[in-house]
């Protein structure tokens, strides 16, 4: 089949087919031996989509409004069929999967209360909560799975008290949380655990209503969203800001462990803290793909994308692109080519980018430091990783030692 230029349109076959082996942290090789930035995918329902892995071309679709986010638009999932399930609009709140003017009420309303200087005050706040946990490890002794000891405690507690979680519930909330997001929880399981979750939150905001206290839920309570409204919101700051970071916080250290020489300048240099976090970011692009729908015939990458059509966007693959970035597939914590994709672009650019930022560069060295002799349990061949049908790419343990 051929596009309307005359170019050979290619097929990619498939998005879960997992990665090369000894190769953990990059895209599946049919992202990256992709002969350009823009490839057919046929969804497993059978609708002929696109497939976006060029740097620049992603960048465009996030950046245009032609491209929507609205849920009730995308087919159901990249890997799986769901069958003929018709997908609703989003809820209430969850203003990812939304366009404007609705995304745009939502998050002015959070935008003040995620700014750069606000969260950079939380850093303090954010260092007692690692040194606390790192003196759990230390205590503990080793061996510890690293995202239970660790990556998935920190943020887990910084978006509890953002939320204004109470900490006697903060336990089994978290538990719930991560059921449902994990990839691996099955349907039943995923429904109940996702259901006592948006019941927690209802009596939550309910809470915040009736007694508010400093957190950001309780400052929302005072704007004209709805309680329902409330609830979705508290659900999207949970799933942006919980289990990415703690993905990365595993995947970054996972990686840093493999590359010992690294390890060591990230430990003693505190000047490539920075730098290190955004190459760690761009090489490991734990929110992998986003969905877009057409919302009347595009021009793209020489090709038509009809109106209607589900485009799929690799932040992944566009991380990877060697047109853009130099030896791509290389972890370089000194490189200076920023401008990655790792929290997406555009008018849905991640809300919460700066709080995932002001963890990582306190979490990473803070680790490092506290274990200078930090190294993994096992074979990094048998570190489990999350299945590839999981919407955030990460670990399923990191069994990590040290010398005590």
């Amino acid at each position: 089949m051929r596009c309307h230029s005359g170019a050979m349109e290619h097929t990619i076959p498939t998005l879960g087919a997992g990665r090369e082996p000894g190769r953990p942290f990059d895209p599946a090789p049919e992202l990256t031996g992709a002969p350009g930035p823009i490839s057919r995918y046929v969804f497993p329902d059978g609708h002929r989509g696109w497939l976006v892995t060029g740097f620049d071309l992603a960048r465009a679709v996030l950046a245009d409004p032609r491209f929507s986010s609205r849920k009730e638009l995308m087919r159901h999932h990249p890997t799986i069929d769901y069958g003929d399930i018709e997908v609703p609009p989003a809820p209430p709140g969850e203003f990812l999967l939304m366009d404007e003017p609705q995304h745009g009420r939502y998050r002015g309303l959070l935008a003040g209360r995620f700014t750069a200087r606000r969260m950079r005050l939380l850093t303090e706040r954010v260092e007692q909560i690692t040194t606390e946990h790192l003196d759990a490890m230390e205590q503990a002794g080793p061996p510890a799975d690293l995202l239970t000891a660790f990556a998935r405690p920190v943020p887990a507690v910084v978006i509890c008290e953002l939320l204004g979680v109470p900490y006697a519930d903060r336990g089994s909330f978290q538990s719930q949380v991560e059921s449902f997001m994990n990839g691996e929880t099955s349907d039943e399981d995923l429904f109940a655990a996702y259901t006592a979750t948006q019941q927690y939150l209802a009596e939550l905001v309910a809470a915040k209503r009736a007694h508010p206290t400093d957190d950001v839920l309780s400052e929302l309570t005072g704007s004209d969203l709805t309680d329902e409204e409330l609830r979705g919101m508290s659900l999207l700051l949970l799933a942006a800001g919980l289990d990415t970071t703690a993905n990365m916080i595993a995947l970054g250290t996972f990686a840093l462990l493999r590359d010992p020489a690294q390890a060591d300048a990230l430990r003693t240099d505190p000047a490539l803290v920075d730098p290190a976090v955004e190459e760690l970011l761009r090489y490991l692009s734990v929110a992998r793909t986003f969905l877009r729908t057409t919302l009347e015939d595009v021009e793209l990458g020489g090709r038509t994308i009809g109106a209607g059509t589900t485009v799929i966007v690799s932040y992944h693959a566009a991380n990877r692109d060697p047109a853009r970035f130099t030896d791509p597939h290389r972890l370089d914590l000194a490189r200076r080519e920023g401008g990655h994709l790792a929290f997406g672009h555009g008018l849905h650019l991640c809300l919460g980018a700066q709080l995932a930022r002001v963890e990582m560069r306190v979490a990473f060295p803070a680790l490092l430091r506290r274990f200078p002799t930090l190294r993994l349990a096992v074979p990094d061949g048998e570190v489990p990783l999350r299945p590839e049908t999981a919407d955030i790419f990460g670990v399923r343990s990191l069994p990590v030692t040290w010398d005590g």
